[in-house]
């Protein structure tokens, strides 16, 4: 099977050596250092105290690596208009498009929302230009619950979590997504075929579109964050806001903000990728994660002034650093 990984960081990288060492044929569009290295050393992964390598073939050029089986797109949510502008190449009319991203992803209303079904959101697609260049029919969602970091370019940290869920954006179990299933399995990763992918993509957005942009500001671990009670307060509010506006889109979120509280409490302190990305200087994924949800309750009519202040704290943060 011919794979391709577009954005070489640290969650592509994870899954481009994982699929390589099941036995596809994995190549990399990557740039600059990360180029430089793959094409010398392959793809690296420090996984569970062993040093895998996967040889695989890199380039800058799309058109150099021609159509794929499967492109997993593992980028950060500001760099996907650039992918958009290059993927072509590799997309043959069977393709897999495997959207590997945190946050609300530009596909989210396609085959889904009921009387919401078919809207364009703003925050992560403008233009619509990123829907433009990548047809509905090519993309399967998938939502990582993993934390991995670079240790250089081309080399990958994995730290904790191995689950994959995955999942059409119709609901539908096909063919291809049982085939992707088993596919990741055999790759290593724990599989989950997602009765409806919005509806995990949501919850998962829940408990980090808080964590990661109050990381972002003040550059505190996900343990410290939890400890403040004050913080700990403005969380649950935001919470509670993008609870009321899951539910106006049909996914009801059963729980509580102290319930998902306690499960991020459990992956201990850790630095968010958001927190990552200030550190290193990168563009904050803040449209992905808040952006969007804002847009979304003013679709649903749904108040959120938490959000509104988180969104505006953040974005005024990110913007004096050069990252927004």
């Amino acid at each position: 099977m011919k794979v391709c990984i577009y954005g070489a960081g640290a969650i592509g990288g994870w899954l481009g050596v994982r699929l390589a060492r099941a036995g596809c044929e994995v190549s990399v569009v990557a740039r600059g250092a990360t180029l430089e290295a793959v094409t010398s050393q392959g793809l690296r992964l420090q996984d569970a105290g062993q040093a895998l390598c996967a040889p695989v073939q890199a380039s800058a050029n799309p058109s150099e690596l021609g159509p794929q089986d499967l492109v997993v797109v593992a980028v950060k949510a500001p760099a996907m208009r650039e992918v958009a502008k290059g993927i072509a190449p590799l997309l043959g009319p069977e393709t897999i498009v495997l959207t590997a991203m945190n946050g609300v992803p530009w596909w989210f209303f396609d085959g889904f929302g009921g009387p919401y079904a078919g809207t364009q959101l703003k925050a992560v697609d403008p233009d619509g230009s990123i829907a433009n260049a990548v047809a509905p029919q090519h993309i399967i969602g998938c939502v990582v619950h993993a934390s991995c970091s670079l240790a250089g370019p081309g080399s990958v940290v994995h730290h904790f979590g191995n689950k994959l869920i995955v999942g059409e954006p119709s609901g539908e179990k096909t063919a291809r997504v049982r085939d992707l299933v088993a596919l990741l399995e055999k790759a290593g990763y724990e599989t989950v075929l997602s009765e409806q992918i919005q509806k995990d993509t949501w919850y998962k957005l829940w408990g980090n579109m808080t964590v990661n942009p109050i990381s972002a500001i003040t550059g505190a671990t996900t343990d410290r964050i939890l400890d403040d009670e004050l913080v700990l307060g403005f969380i649950s509010a935001a919470m509670l806001e993008a609870r009321e506006i899951g539910a106006r889109i049909g996914i009801p979120i059963e729980q509580r903000p102290e319930d998902r509280h306690q499960v991020t409490r459990k992956l201990g302190a850790f630095k968010t990728s958001m927190l990552q990305d200030v550190e290193a200087g990168k563009p904050v994924e803040l449209d992905a994660l808040v952006t969007v949800v804002r847009e979304l309750g003013l679709l649903t009519h749904t108040p959120t002034p938490f959000i509104d202040a988180l969104l505006g704290l953040t974005r005024l943060h990110a913007r004096v650093r050069g990252l927004y």
